[in-house]
């Protein structure tokens, strides 16, 4: 009685006091609140995340007058500019940004890069000299008039990308400024200089693609946080930029087709009557499975065009509301296609504009990935706004603006295309078209926190990815695969804390894109839980659709609407470069005393046989029968016919004495047979996540237990945990489903699975292979052969 008693009591301390007993503990902070960490709520924003009473943004309309020059590719261009100063401070200058600057050999941008030679593998003009490509260019903003609502001169200083505009007034609170800026510049060659807008030449026929980005003058942002954001373009970090509604006329070649931000003002004075039948017919669809775009520009008609020569001019009419920025498209290889499906209630048309070097790729899934991205972006956050979404296929790999994206994946010349490519641009289709969503409506500055836009917008298209085929290999949201970024020294890493500009270029798609996804996805899947989780982020993206949230805002809220305290969370992930790394270290399994004479004493015969069996009393057992007991009955007495491990009946009255003695939790312990194992933990790389065990039961069957990260509060290195089973347990898995990336999964069994280290036995080669072509070109290379056996 006692014997149980004291274990009960025991198994009682362990389990509600496991921390306090463990030798190796001590104190840690990662469970303390961020605290001073975050910046102090206050009127403009909130210790909720949201924006407060006082919570303002500045903003820029813009009447925009463009043309393009195709012969020597060129932008000129006009623009009035309406200042609108919300702020509670009186304005004596404003910041613009002149991105285009970028492109001139003498910038912070370029001057800042390093380089090197190596002996070994030589160096090529770019490792010499970074802007090496841009000298003797005629790259960056020309401008060439600056004047007042009267006409006026105003003066201004370009400060490399960025230009001051000084005031002959201030800007009061509440008020407003026009002035105009008169500019030009060269288009640069997106792929002779690594840029985000810009032209591709096609030798073959003589044409280009021009994806006009970062084009015009356009106004910093000015905050409450930061002042003017007025930070260099570095050509890294992206873009802080303030709302406004923009209206463009944009003149080129009248056999182009263009696509921009916002909505076409003049379509009976652009397209044909052919062109605007189409895009009548392409009303109201989008909504049946597998139904295709209309085709408004057929690929006949733009390889017409290509071999065609211009006539003259047109000019395009966009009209943009509250949105902040403006891009545009144009060429004569455009073919164009559309859709317009229902997006929460509303229509909205999903537009490509791709070159006959696009198809069949793009003709098959780029309007109807744009209608996908809306819709699942929709769900998660708000119902789209912008009338239109465009997807553009031209030298740009990726990049977004409002209303439309550049996007690359081109098949091969022949048509084909691998895996890859296909992947490729369903990937970047949706992460582009995503981007609408952040920054584009939820308006983070990109300049400081590229993860803001990045990984919020990997997380998103990781699941739309899902949404779209089960079976893509979403891996930017997929806990294993940021295991080898994670895995890198600390020293090699920064944290997703960092300026955008600060974090090393090779790196930079880890820590701005695949951590902060990865890391979402962990709280959705792992900490939260699908139905907090979700409703916590669409109460973020509800609370500063069209504002500008900073870090803390985003913290605040998710753990504001969902009643779950993440600060650990933040701090590991975010704040740190420190791994996941928990190591199974060992399990003790013990069992209760039932004192059940039954049970008992079979098992003592059990285990007294199991220790009399030795090899001498195998190799005896063959001349037992010659003893002098065994041979001489009168050598035997009581002792020799004793069975001490027989149940009595005293053995039994004891038994039942002793139950009536207990209560009924002490009983059923007592008689249940329960199995209790102390599970040995340690957390070897930092940061401390939920913990997940799988027992997998000797009869087959299996069960997952799970417990909150805060089972390290206590002691972030080393715990123990007792978990009771009523089945034997076999084997143990320390996160099972590779859900907290994990970076190393050897000590996560036990008993530990040995898995065998595999070698290769092969013939040594000499010189390099080139690459094969891919599955579509083999299928087509060994048809011929087929069909022809076949023939007569």
């Amino acid at each position: 009685m006692q014997k149980i008693i004291l274990l009960a009591t025991s198994l009682a301390i362990s389990i509600g006091y496991t921390q306090a007993q463990t030798p190796t503990q001590r104190a840690n902070t990662r469970f303390e609140q961020l605290g001073p960490t975050l910046p102090t709520p206050n009127t403009f924003r909130t210790a909720s995340g949201a924006p407060g009473k006082d919570y303002f943004q500045n903003r820029a309309d813009y009447d925009i007058k463009a043309s393009l020059d195709d012969i020597k590719q060129k932008i000129t261009a006009s623009e009035t500019v309406t200042y609108h100063n919300n702020s509670t401070d009186a304005l004596p200058y404003l910041w613009l940004q002149l991105d285009q600057n970028l492109f001139r050999p003498d910038v912070i941008g370029r001057t800042a890069s390093t380089s090197s030679i190596s002996a070994e593998r030589g160096a090529s003009l770019q490792q010499i000299d970074p802007a090496g490509s841009l000298k003797g260019k005629d790259y960056g903003h020309k401008i060439t008039s600056v004047q007042d609502q009267a006409g006026k001169p105003l003066k201004y200083t370009i400060n490399e990308t960025m230009m001051r505009l000084d005031l002959p007034q201030v800007v009061a609170p509440g008020k407003t400024v026009t002035f105009s800026i008169d500019w030009n510049f060269q288009i640069v060659d997106v792929k002779g200089v690594g840029a985000r807008g810009g032209y591709e030449y096609f030798p073959k026929d003589g044409n280009y693609i021009y994806e006009i980005a970062q084009w015009f003058p356009r106004l910093c942002t000015y905050s409450d946080v930061t002042g003017w954001q007025n930070k260099q373009f570095l050509g890294q970090g992206e873009f802080t930029l303030i709302f406004g509604n923009y209206k463009l006329a944009l003149t080129v070649p009248n056999d182009h087709i263009v696509g921009a931000t916002g909505e076409l003002q003049n379509p009976a004075q652009v397209l044909t009557a052919t062109q605007q039948k189409r895009w009548n017919e392409a009303k109201g669809k989008g909504d049946k499975p597998g139904e295709n775009p209309v085709v408004i520009v057929t690929q006949a008609e733009a390889e017409a065009a290509e071999k065609g020569k211009p006539t003259g001019t047109k000019t395009w009419i966009y009209k943009a509301d509250n949105v902040r920025d403006f891009s545009f498209a144009t060429s004569r290889k455009f073919i164009w296609d559309a859709l317009q499906p229902n997006v929460e209630g509303k229509r909205v048309w999903a537009m490509s504009l791709y070159p006959k070097e696009g198809n069949p790729l793009w003709g098959q899934y780029s309007t109807r990935l744009v209608a996908h991205t809306l819709r699942s972006y929709s769900r998660r956050t708000i119902a789209y706004p912008y009338p239109v979404a465009y997807s553009v296929h031209g030298p740009v790999g990726g990049m977004e603006y409002p209303m439309i994206s550049f996007n690359g994946a081109r098949p091969e010349a022949d048509g084909t295309y691998s895996v890859g490519t296909k992947n490729g641009l369903i990937g970047v289709i949706i992460h582009e078209v995503g981007h609408n969503f952040f920054p584009m409506i939820v308006n983070s500055d990109e300049r400081q926190w590229s993860w803001m836009d990045e990984g919020l917008n990997s997380f998103l298209e990781g699941l739309a990815c899902l949404e779209w085929d089960a079976n893509y290999p979403a891996h930017v949201i997929d806990p294993q695969y940021i295991v080898p970024y994670m895995q890198l020294d600390s020293s090699q890493q920064v944290p997703i804390m960092s300026s955008s500009d600060n974090i090393p270029r090779g790196t930079f798609g880890g820590n701005a894109y695949a951590k902060p996804a990865t890391a979402l996805n962990i709280l959705r899947e792992t900490v939260m839980g699908r139905d907090l989780f979700d409703y916590a982020f669409k109460e973020f993206s509800r609370r500063w659709a069209f504002k500008s949230p900073e870090p803390a805002d985003f913290f605040r809220t998710l753990e504001d609407a969902s009643g779950v305290d993440l600060d650990w969370f933040w701090k590991g992930w975010f704040y740190g470069v420190q791994p996941v790394d928990q190591s199974l270290v060992k399990v003790d399994w013990f069992q209760a005393n039932s004192q059940n004479p039954e049970i008992t004493k079979a098992e003592a015969r059990t285990a007294a046989q199991r220790r009399l069996n030795t090899i001498s009393k195998q190799r005896d057992a063959l001349s037992k029968d010659q003893s002098v007991v065994a041979e001489d009955s009168t050598m035997r007495d009581f002792y020799n016919r004793y069975d001490p491990y027989a149940v009595t009946e005293e053995d039994k009255k004891k038994y039942q004495d002793y139950l009536a003695s207990l209560s009924a939790e002490e009983r059923l312990l007592a008689e249940a047979g329960t199995n209790f194992y102390t599970i040995s933990l340690q957390n070897k790389g930092g940061i401390p996540m939920p913990v997940i065990l799988r027992m997998e039961f000797e009869d087959g069957t299996d069960s997952v237990a799970r417990f909150p990260a805060e089972i390290w509060r206590f002691n972030d290195v080393s715990i123990r945990k007792v978990i009771a089973t009523n089945k034997k347990v076999k084997q143990w898995t320390l996160d099972p489903y590779y859900e907290i990336a994990d970076i190393n999964t050897a000590d996560n069994s036990f008993p530990p699975v040995a898995q065998p280290t595999r070698f290769q036995l092969f013939k040594q080669q000499r010189g390099g292979t080139a690459a094969g072509p891919n599955p579509m070109q083999q299928q087509r290379q060994q048809s011929p052969a087929k069909q022809g056996s076949g023939k007569n």
